[in-house]
C-alpha cells in the first residue's frame, strides 16, 4: 500500500503534466480504435457474405451485363436450388446528387426469399385483403408485390432522407436516363449488423419496361443446395458459357463481397499503418515525459534508497506511475471509440454504419498497456541504478 501510495503521489505531483500525457495517449487510442473500426467493418461485410451462394457475373468485369438467355441454363443445372438476378441502378437524389445509396433492380418473387435470412420486413403498406403473393415471400409485400413502381428502403435510408411509407419518390437515372418515380411500399431491418441498412430495391420488369436498354442481367445469385459442392458447380456454370458471347465468372458470394471490397485499394493495410504510426508516436511522446519526470527527481529516489527503500521497489513505482498513465487514457479512449463511432452512425458509401469490434478495443487496452510498461523501463532503470553517493553530492 505504501508504494501504491507513492505511485498516486507522483502522478499528482506536477498534474498539468499527467493530465496532457493522458490525453495525448487518450486522442491516440481514440484514433487507432476508429481506424480499426473500417477494417473491421469491412471484414465483417466480407464475412457476412454466404458460401450457400453463388455470384455469377461477366468474365469481363462486373460493368458488363448477363444476357436473360442463360436463365433457364442456370435453372437446369443439378445442384442449383435457385436463381435470382439484379441489376445496378446507380441513380441521383435530383435533390442532393451528393447524397449517394445504392439501388438495385431484383426479381423480387425469387431474391426476397432468398435474402430472407439477411433481412427483415418491420414495416409495409397494407394491400387489400386476399392479393396475391409469391410463395416464400412475406405475407406483409403484398402491396410491393403488385405495384410496378413500388419500392422497399432500409431503414436507415428512410429516417436519413425523412421518407415516409406510401411516399412517392424521384431518382434521376445515369445508366439507365429519365426521372424514374418509385413509391415507398415496405421498409426492411438487416438481420445481420454487416449488412447496409441504406439501400434501395425495386422491381427489375419496371426498369426494363421502361428502359430503351435490351433486357439484361447485372449478375446471377445462386442458391445451392449443397454448399459444400459451391466450388464444382462454380466451375461448371463457367464451363457451359465459356465459349458463349458472354463468358461467366462465377465465385461464392463471400468472395465476391471480398472482391469488391478489393475494389477500393489497399484501403486496410494503409489505415492499419496510421493506427500503429500514431500509437507510436505517443509512445516517444510518453517516454520522454518520463524521463524527464525521473531526472528531475534525482534528489527524490536518493532519499528513498537512503530510507530503505530497494532498487526494485523503485523500479516497480516508476513502471506503475507510466502504466497508471497510459492506461487510463488508453481504456477511456478505446472504449469512446467504439462508443462514438456506432452511435455517429457514420458510414463508407454503400457499407453498413462503421462499429468496433470487443476484440479492436481490447487491443487498444493492451497497446497501452505495452507503452506504458515500455515507457517506464528505461526511466524506472535509471532510477534503480542510481548511487546514492551521487545523487546526494547533487542535494550537497
Amino acid at each position: 500500500m505504501e508504494l501504491l501510495s507513492l505511485v498516486r503521489t507522483n502522478l499528482l505531483r506536477n498534474k498539468l503534466r499527467t493530465i496532457l500525457t493522458t490525453l495525448s495517449v487518450f486522442v491516440a487510442l481514440f484514433l487507432f480504435c476508429a481506424l480499426r473500426g473500417v477494417t473491421d467493418t469491412l471484414q465483417d461485410t466480407i464475412a457476412v457474405g454466404s458460401e450457400q451462394r453463388l455470384i455469377t457475373r461477366n468474365k469481363l468485369s462486373l460493368v458488363f451485363p448477363l444476357p436473360m438467355s442463360q436463365l433457364e441454363q442456370l435453372r437446369a443445372m443439378p445442384g442449383i436450388k435457385g436463381v435470382s438476378w439484379s441489376n445496378w441502378f446507380g441513380g441521383q437524389d435530383p435533390v442532393d446528387p451528393s447524397n449517394f445509396y445504392a439501388q438495385f433492380a431484383i426479381d423480387a418473387k425469387t431474391y426476397l426469399p432468398m435474402y430472407s435470412s439477411d433481412l427483415e420486413i418491420v414495416d409495409a403498406s397494407p394491400a387489400p385483403q386476399g392479393t396475391p403473393v409469391a410463395t416464400g415471400v412475406d405475407p406483409k409485400l403484398a402491396a410491393f408485390m403488385n405495384e410496378r413502381t413500388a419500392c422497399i428502403v432500409g431503414e436507415g435510408l428512410l429516417a436519413k432522407n425523412k421518407w415516409k411509407l406510401g411516399q412517392t419518390i424521384h431518382i434521376n437515372g445515369t445508366i439507365y436516363p429519365g426521372s424514374w418515380p418509385f413509391t415507398i411500399r415496405a421498409v426492411y431491418r438487416p438481420k445481420v449488423r454487416a449488412v447496409d441498412n441504406e439501400t434501395m430495391y425495386f422491381h427489375w420488369d419496371y426498369l426494363y419496361e421502361n428502359s430503351a436498354r435490351q433486357a439484361m442481367v447485372g449478375i446471377y445469385n445462386l442458391e445451392l443446395s449443397d454448399p459444400g459442392q459451391a466450388a464444382a458447380i462454380a466451375k461448371q456454370v463457367d464451363a457451359k458459357f465459356e465459349n458463349s458471347s458472354a463468358a461467366t465468372h462465377t465465385e461464392t458470394e463471400r468472395a465476391f463481397q471480398a472482391g469488391f471490397v478489393s475494389m477500393m485499394g489497399n484501403i486496410p493495410f494503409v489505415i492499419k499503418f496510421i493506427g500503429f504510426a500514431v500509437a507510436f508516436s505517443i509512445f516517444l511522446v510518453s517516454l520522454v515525459t518520463m524521463m524527464m519526470a525521473i531526472r528531475e527527481r534525482t534528489n527524490e529516489f536518493a532519499v528513498l534508497k537512503t530510507l530503505g527503500f530497494q532498487n526494485t521497489s523503485l523500479f516497480v513505482m516508476v513502471v506503475c506511475e507510466a502504466a497508471v498513465i497510459t492506461l487510463t487514457g488508453g481504456i477511456a479512449g478505446s472504449l469512446l471509440a467504439k462508443a462514438a463511432l456506432e452511435k455517429s452512425g457514420f458510414r463508407l458509401p454503400a457499407f453498413p454504419p462503421l462499429f468496433v469490434h470487443w476484440d479492436t478495443v481490447a487491443l487498444g487496452i493492451a497497446v497501452a498497456a505495452v507503452m506504458g510498461i515500455v515507457a517506464g523501463v528505461v526511466p524506472a532503470w535509471q532510477a534503480s541504478r542510481l548511487k546514492i553517493v551521487d545523487a546526494l553530492r547533487k542535494v550537497a
